[in-house]
Parts: C-alpha cells; sequence; structure tokens
C-alpha cells in the first residue's frame, strides 16, 4: 500500500515475518556500536526485497535516479545495473558499517556503480572517497529543518517545564537524541559536578530514549532534582520542549568503534528553536555551529572545555540569545528544507549528465 504526503510516495514492503522485520534507524545497533544478532540474520533477506521492490518500479515506471540512501545496506543492495542514474546518500553508522572489513568489498562494489555520492558531513564523505569514489562527483549536503514547526516561543514551553518540576526562572540545559555513546551524554554528565557547583539552580534535559538510558540515569543519580530524563519524546511535542529551554547541548563522540554522526538533526531544530548551541566541533555539526555567532564548539570528550562553554553562557544570557536569534536566521537563510531541495537537485543534474557521458 502506497501513502503519499507533500509530494512524497512512499511505498512499503516486507522482507520478513512483522516480528523479523527489526531493521531501522536506531535499531539495527546497539548502543551505535555492534550490529544485533538479529538484525545480521535478516539483512540478507532485506536486500533482497529492497532490490526486487525497486526494479518493479522501475519496471512500471520511468525514474530518472535512484538515490539509495545509507550506503550499508542500501546502496549495496541496490547497486547494479538500472536503467537510471544512481546515487548513494550518506549519513553516519553507515559508513562505520561500510569501513568493516566484512563489508569494505560490497561497499566498493555499490560505489563503482554510483554517480554520485551524498553526505551530511565533510568526514562521512572523505572516508567513503577513501574506500574508493572520486571526491569530484561528491557532495556534502547539509540537512534540512522546517523552520514553521520550530520556533522560539518561551510561553509555550511553559508545560514542559510544569511536568518536569523545572522552576520558570531555572536555566535550562537541554539535550535530545538516542542515548547512544557517539552523542556524547555521557561526557555532559561528566561535567555535572562543575556545572552544578557554579551552577546549582540550573537544570538539565536529557530527551530521547536508547540502549544507554540506564546507564546515563545512573551516573546523573547524585542530582535527581536537577537531571531530568523524559523517555522519547513525541514528534509532535518536541517544538515546545525547545521551547522550554534556555540552551542546547550535544557533545558528541567518535565512539570506541569509529561511529560518528553525520549532522544531527537536533541541532538544526535547536538553532530553529533560536537556542544557542554547544557542541563538540566534529563531523558535520561546524557546518551548522559557528562558534561566537551561533554558539560555541568544543573539543570531544573534553568534560572540562564543555562545562566551561556552558557556564560562559549561563553567565551572560544577553550573548546567549544573540546566538540563538543568529542561529534562527541561519536556519531560516540556509537550512530549510527548500534550500537543501535545491543543492540535491544540482546534485542530481550532475549525476545525470555524468551518467550519460
Amino acid at each position: 500500500m502506497a501513502g503519499d504526503g507533500q509530494g512524497v510516495e512512499v511505498v512499503p514492503f516486507r522482507y520478513a515475518p512483522e516480528s523479523w522485520e527489526v531493521l531501522g534507524y536506531g535499531r539495527t545497533l546497539a548502543a551505535d556500536e555492534r550490529m544485533r544478532g538479529k538484525a545480521a540474520l535478516v539483512a540478507p533477506l532485506y536486500a533482497l526485497a529492497a532490490r526486487r521492490a525497486v526494479g518493479k518500479l522501475l519496471a512500471r515506471r520511468r525514474f530518472d535516479l535512484v538515490h539509495a540512501h545509507f550506503l550499508v545496506p542500501n546502496g549495496v543492495a541496490l547497486a547494479g545495473r538500472w536503467p537510471a542514474a544512481f546515487a548513494i546518500g550518506l549519513h553516519g553508522s553507515d559508513v562505520f558499517l561500510a569501513e568493516k572489513p566484512g563489508a569494505r568489498a560490497l561497499a566498493r562494489f555499490a560505489l563503482g556503480r554510483a554517480a554520485l555520492l551524498t553526505g551530511c558531513s565533510p568526514e562521512l564523505v572523505e572516508r567513503v572517497c577513501a574506500l574508493g569514489f572520486p571526491a569530484a562527483r561528491s557532495r556534502v549536503i547539509p540537512y534540512g529543518v522546517d523552520v514553521r514547526a520550530f520556533t522560539s516561543d518561551r510561553a509555550a514551553g511553559a508545560a514542559w517545564r510544569a511536568r518536569l518540576g523545572i522552576p520558570s526562572e531555572a536555566p535550562l540545559l537541554l539535550g535530545v537524541g538516542r542515548m547512544a555513546t557517539k552523542k556524547g551524554f555521557q561526557v555532559l554528565v561528566e561535567a555535572l559536578p562543575a556545572l552544578f557547583a557554579a551552577r546549582p539552580d540550573a537544570h538539565v534535559v536529557l530527551a530521547g530514549g536508547g540502549d544507554l538510558l540506564a546507564e546515563l540515569q545512573a551516573a546523573s543519580a547524585p542530582w535527581l532534582d536537577r537531571v531530568h530524563f523524559p523517555g522519547a519524546v513525541l514528534r509532535d511535542t518536541l517544538p515546545d520542549l525547545y521551547r522550554a529551554a534556555d540552551l542546547f547541548v550535544l557533545p558528541a563522540v567518535h565512539d570506541g568503534k569509529g561511529n560518528v554522526d553525520g549532522l544531527p538533526n537536533v541541532i538544526l531544530e535547536a538553532m530553529a528553536s533560536g537556542l544557542p548551541v554547544v557542541a563538540s566541533g566534529i563531523s558535520g555539526i561546524p557546518l551548522a555551529v559557528e562558534p561566537e555567532r551561533t554558539g560555541l564548539l568544543v573539543p570531544e570528550r573534553d568534560a572540562a572545555a564543555l562545562a566551561a562553554a556552558l557556564l560562559s553562557l549561563l553567565a551572560a544570557p544577553e550573548r546567549a540569545r544573540a546566538m540563538g536569534e543568529q542561529g534562527r536566521r541561519k536556519a531560516e537563510a540556509e537550512l530549510t528544507w527548500e534550500a537543501v531541495a535545491v543543492r540535491y537537485r544540482e546534485g542530481y543534474l550532475a549525476a545525470l549528465g555524468w551518467n550519460a557521458g
């Protein structure tokens, strides 16, 4: 059955009995560091079913280009001779998987059949080009954000503060994301003693579920009244959570296996919500966060630098507010989905020319 929304037609397909359909964002990898056993077992079934589903679509209708998002598994599954140009999009964990010895040859096979490579961060694109793809046919294209859904409105965030028991005047630091190593929330927990020693009135909200949630909750136990874990947040209530905050924090890291985020969507949502962002200066994050303009960048895994950056903004609310306003302007000017679509279109047109050549 096909669904249609805002010009995008969705054509789902089944690749295993429902209880075995376990592949997906946040589900395939445990803590984003290793593949879950069940996921590894059904991956070949998924690849066959995906290839069959795309083949049926191409047989019925004319398409100019097939863009396989995630090098592994989709790029590998769909690589081949199609009556259309072939592109591969990189997002983070797929690069980590493609670099593994068992998958490297398959990744190179797929790259050899692609006319275009896109990625949301320079690092991801460079790592895959090193596997064997011409850099001239690659494009770094950041994600976009819905600037109409994510806006600055402090009054609309009052309900979240009341729900979590946070005083209206208390400084609120927000982090959003899956509780996985590469998000770096363990670094923020390490920074909490210095943060609360200087600002005992501050509160921290870490929203999201994930494999490391219980571990992070246990590590934050000494500050139960000031560190809040609301769990996974429904999409329609997420904008108001941003509106409840004073600044956003995401101390992302390369995890022990080399996995790293490309450009976390939550950073773009925070900027559109008018929040200054404190984050690690790695991967695609500097594409959005400009130091001293839209936020502050710190070295990854440096809890002392993270605490210092957070405290500097808490001590200068006007400076923080100005960064948030500049972040909103940047989101409106450069990071809307409309602006991102223009860059994809340019890449697609180039790919069609390369494919014809």
